[in-house]
């Protein structure tokens, strides 16, 4: 049974936690994309890796137009990631130093 707790700061915990625990068990790259190509559609995919790299990019001293000439991305995607880089909870800015080492 999944528990469904009252959103705390927009998110709710318990109501997610199987999908990360799913995630973290995944033990390879090919685990993983068998699991997300299952779960997302390839539109959803292409959203949240054009996140990542837009949040790399920007950690990286990229300017909103250099990054939207190499990504693609829009300016509403880029200042998005831009204000969760600044004021989120800091996922990304995890994500991005352990993609670096």
């Amino acid at each position: 049974m999944i528990a469904y707790e009252v959103k705390m700061d927009n998110f709710s915990i318990d109501k997610f936690d199987n999908l990360f625990e799913a995630v973290l068990a995944l033990k390879s790259i090919e685990e993983c994309r068998r699991f997300f190509e299952d779960v997302c559609t390839i539109k959803e995919l292409d959203a949240i890796s054009q996140r990542l790299e837009v949040a790399s990019l920007l950690s990286n001293g990229k300017n909103y137009q250099e990054v939207t000439a190499l990504t693609g991305a829009s300016t509403a995607t880029i200042s998005r990631v831009n204000k969760c880089l600044q004021y989120g909870k800091g996922g990304y800015n995890l994500v991005v130093k352990k993609e670096e080492k």
